[in-house]
């Protein structure tokens, strides 16, 4: 990205909720072009090279995830997806097809906003060749360059499995990561399907890094998708 304020694509063919998008996202001084369909909405995404694209499923001519597909073929560009259809299985589609987040409507102002600042802060990241080697929120610290995690001022002793779960989810903190994501990057390609193996090592990571595991602050669930770790309050 340049000296300027990011660029984002709304690609929405409701009228009223490109007119919302449009004003909560230049009040916070982002600049907004629109697309109506996705025709318009691949072509523009060609031209314009947006920095960040808000993108609708139930678009009149071809459906969202055609356009992610399309955008995909030639671009990183981080995309939010957002949508009406609330099915888990909607979500994981999007995701597993190249989305960085999904929400669904109605959504409130503050959680997108807080969305489209994670999206482009990783975009920034991978687009600088730089990797995120600390995390920290709250009493939980991951260094990625040192492999130690520490809660507080105690070191947190973990598996190497466990370990290598929470390293994915601490380089994609504040974003959804799927099931089948998190299987890929820990167990394996051939290990997609065996989602025992996620829910025992969640719970395990989640008795170690949480005050309360069974609500947890740290590793949250998205369900039927997936877990997200809260955002970092700095990222390095």
């Amino acid at each position: 990205m340049t000296g300027q304020k990011p660029l984002i694509l709304v690609i929405e063919d409701d009228r009223p909720i490109r007119t919302f998008l449009r004003m909560c996202l230049s009040l916070q001084d982002y600049r907004v072009v629109e697309a109506e369909n996705a025709t318009t909405g691949v072509s523009m995404a060609s031209s314009y090279v947006p920095d960040l694209v808000i993108l609708d499923l139930g678009l009149p001519d071809r459906d969202g995830i055609e356009v992610l597909d399309a955008v995909r073929r030639w671009s990183r560009v981080p995309v939010i997806i957002l949508s009406a259809r609330d099915q888990e299985r909607d979500k994981v589609a999007a995701l597993d097809a190249g989305a960085d987040d999904y929400l669904t409507k109605p959504f409130g102002v503050d959680e997108l906003l807080a969305r489209v600042r994670v999206s482009l802060r990783h975009a920034s990241v991978q687009s600088s060749d730089v990797e995120t080697l600390r995390y920290r929120h709250g009493a939980l610290t991951i260094d990625l360059e040192k492999r130690k995690v520490t809660l507080g001022n105690d070191d947190v002793h973990l598996t190497p499995i466990e370990y290598r779960l929470l390293a994915v989810l601490a380089r994609n903190a504040g974003r959804v990561v799927t099931h089948n994501q998190l299987l890929r990057d820990v167990w394996g390609p051939e290990s997609e399907q065996q989602n025992d193996y996620l829910r025992v090592f969640m719970a395990s990571l989640r008795r170690k890094v949480e005050e309360e595991p069974s609500r947890p602050h740290y590793l949250v669930t998205e369900v039927g998708v997936g877990y997200r770790l809260i955002e970092s309050d700095d990222m390095y």
